[in-house]
């Protein structure tokens, strides 16, 4: 009877626990999540899904009882070994299967490793082919007096050392509106720039946006913004001279990140060459405006 009730208990627990969802949202596009993984999770789940199966195997070696040669009877470790050597295909050197057991048990396990070193081999390429931007923002966004003109600045920088080519980019706001009938909206405005695109991307890009009457942003303060939850997104898209591939990069500044009466430090500097480059230390420095 205490037996009926706990196993009750346990089927009630399983059933909150919705584990069919729980493995259904683990497993949902799983090819675009380990690509989209950091690396190192990514060698962790890898290095911890090759142990899991070569201990499951170990498991399974132990119940052949002597269907491996010169294998200690009952040795986990002589089993789990046996299975790494089975699973990378490497030879058995003083151990190898002598019942049909084991040797279905290899037969299985060089399968799963075919398949598995297959699927593997395609994930490392597609995460090394991939072409990744490297493109720096400015952790800040100030605004101040361009031409007479309150300009929303924004800069970036090629960390590489090759170009981007034909490299585009755009400013939005995003703002919460109410409409008229009482629907609340996220609503994304773009913010015409000076300057949207340029041929070659190579050092160092100040992005701005005049505050004229014209814009978004014409008559807003840092608190009205605050009340719409106001940001400013950023997407800047380009042709990776190397790879020949477009690249994708974007940031959102919020409002903390937006600074009145403020400019950037002068980054540019010419060596004993003549030769111009950017110091990058002082990248994301500002200093108010006299």
């Amino acid at each position: 009877m205490g037996r009926s009730k706990s196993l009750i208990k346990s089927f009630r627990f399983l059933k909150k626990l919705n584990l069919a969802t729980l493995f259904h949202s683990a497993t949902h596009d799983l090819y675009h999540r380990l690509l989209s993984l950091r690396w190192r999770y990514f060698l962790i789940l890898i290095s911890l899904f090759y142990f899991s199966i070569n201990c499951l195997f170990g498991l399974a070696y132990m119940t052949a009882k002597d269907g491996i040669a010169n294998a200690e009877q009952g040795s986990f470790k002589d089993a789990f070994f046996f299975s790494i050597q089975t699973l990378s295909t490497v030879g058995y050197g003083s151990m190898y299967p002598q019942s049909l057991y084991a040797q279905i048990l290899v037969t299985i396990e060089i399968w799963v490793g075919l398949l598995l070193l297959t699927i593997l081999t395609g994930l490392m390429f597609a995460r090394f082919s991939r072409p990744t931007a490297k493109v720096l923002f400015s952790n800040v966004a100030v605004i101040c007096p361009y031409n007479g003109i309150p300009t929303l600045m924004i800069r970036t920088a090629n960390r590489r050392d090759n170009r981007i080519l034909e490299a585009q980019i755009r400013l939005c706001v995003i703002f919460n509106e109410v409409s008229e009938e009482g629907y609340q909206l996220r609503r994304f405005y773009d913010l015409e720039l000076l300057r949207s695109q340029t041929p070659v991307f190579d050092l160092s890009w100040l992005v701005m946006h005049p505050i004229d009457q014209n814009s978004p942003l014409y008559g807003e303060t840092i608190e009205s913004l605050a009340e719409k939850e106001g940001e400013i997104g950023v997407m800047l898209t380009g042709l990776d001279e190397t790879f020949s591939q477009t690249i994708h990069a974007r940031h959102v500044y919020t409002l903390v990140n937006i600074l009145p009466n403020r400019r950037f430090v002068d980054i540019f500097c010419r060596d004993i060459t003549g030769k111009t480059y950017i110091n990058l230390t002082h990248f994301h420095d500002v200093i108010p405006i006299n």
